[in-house]
């Protein structure tokens, strides 16, 4: 997947694109014809046979999902015409378009979680790295842009970290439920075939599983997995915004603290180093809430048994997010593998700034004693939590 207006796209090739989710598409229906021919709900020669659909059919199909509203119904058309007998016949009984989209994007969501959770791994093993070698740094810290008190450069590395495995755990949290309701969330027609609700809800089930997700009750309109998911997407890109936010700052020639061992060049002034990997990875972040608003406007919009035009809108909004996220947390794990710190700059600003010991002053006047050599408070106990943190986390993964 590459795309010319988001630089880095092809780094979430595979994830939600086209391509993606009609797969997605097609394990479904696989797996639900397992699922019943195994439960005996579909007649053994009915297990759907693998298909292999080109990108003449991908554009066909995105076409003709127009003339009924979503992509499956010109999808099931296809497949039964592709299909043999009894396979042919029995194809998606039981099931709805929503079904089919709904699971389908969750086995994109958790194709996204997969990645992200890797790239999150890089970023916490180079940051881990960071805070033990600039721990004991000494550093400005700055408070609505401007200088406040003494730091160091441990503790905003630790700030970071401590915001990554937060998203982390957020993103592992997440429950990805199956969708298999029927037309209105019933299950009428799989229990009419099965013959009691008890064999339909086994087939169900036997089908999440089959495809990796949550077994569940149907949540057509009760929308709370989806946004979910963004919920957590968007934790992860404010902890990479952090990041980036961070870099670009300390990356200013005027500061000189933090620089992309690479940066990318200008169109117009030849030797020009941006900090390209932090503004992509800060476009990202802008830009990420506004999909999951989205998704928590359409959730709210949820009528009836099927929502129209809110589902609809679900579907892009959900897709852009599961890429951008990806792209983003694989930039900034390279950014982060590339970051060169300037400890010397940051122990030149703090020297060479005024009143950056005012606090102490008056909290020493306070309690009538000399102020002490360092104002680090806690810095220290704040870093080795983060450093333990960062180690279960290893452990855990």
């Amino acid at each position: 997947m590459t795309s010319l207006l988001r630089p880095g796209a092809h780094r979430a090739a595979g994830v939600a694109d086209d391509e993606a989710i009609l797969a997605s598409m097609l394990r479904v229906e696989a797996a639900w014809s397992q699922a019943a021919v195994e439960a005996g709900v579909f007649p053994a020669d009915a297990l759907l046979a693998p298909i292999e659909l080109t990108a003449a059919d991908r554009e066909a199909l995105a076409r003709d999902a127009e003339a009924g509203g979503n992509p499956v119904i010109p999808l099931v058309a296809l497949l039964r015409d592709r299909q043999r007998g009894e396979a042919a016949r029995w194809l998606h009984r039981g099931l709805t378009s929503q079904d089919v989209v709904d699971t389908a994007l969750m086995l994109c969501a958790a194709r996204a979680r997969a990645r992200v959770l890797t790239a999150i791994g890089r970023q916490v093993e180079v940051l881990v790295g960071l805070v033990e070698r600039h721990r004991a740094c000494p550093a400005l810290a700055r408070t609505l842009t401007q200088p406040a008190v003494p730091t160091v450069l441990g503790l905003r590395f630790a700030g970071w970290l401590h915001g990554l495995l937060d998203a982390a755990d957020d993103l592992a949290a997440l429950r990805l439920p199956a969708q298999f309701g029927g037309a209105a969330g019933t299950g009428a027609a799989l229990t009419e075939l099965a013959g009691d609700p008890t064999t339909a809800l086994a087939v169900t089930d036997r089908a999440a599983r089959l495809l990796d997700l949550d077994p569940a009750r149907p949540w057509h309109t009760t929308r709370r997995p989806i946004t979910r998911i963004g919920d957590a997407l968007v934790a992860c890109t404010d902890a990479f915004g952090h990041v980036a936010g961070d870099v670009l700052l300390g990356s200013r020639a005027e500061i000189g603290e933090l620089a992309e061992v690479v940066g990318g060049g200008s169109s117009t002034m030849p030797g020009k180093a941006n900090p390209v990997l932090a503004t992509l990875v800060r476009a990202a972040a802008l830009a990420a809430p506004a999909a999951a608003a989205t998704l928590h406007a359409a959730a709210a919009d949820a009528v009836d048994e099927r929502t129209p035009g809110g589902w609809h809108a679900e579907w892009p909004a959900l897709a852009d997010l599961l890429t951008r996220t990806v792209v983003a947390a694989d930039q900034t794990a390279d950014l982060l593998a590339g970051l060169v710190v300037h400890p010397e700059r940051a122990a030149a600003h703090l020297a060479a700034a005024d009143g950056v010991r005012a606090e102490q002053a008056a909290m020493a006047a306070l309690c009538g004693a000399a102020p002490a050599e360092e104002y680090l408070g806690t810095a220290a106990f704040q870093i080795d939590a983060a450093l333990a943190r960062a180690a279960a986390f290893e452990v855990a993964r």
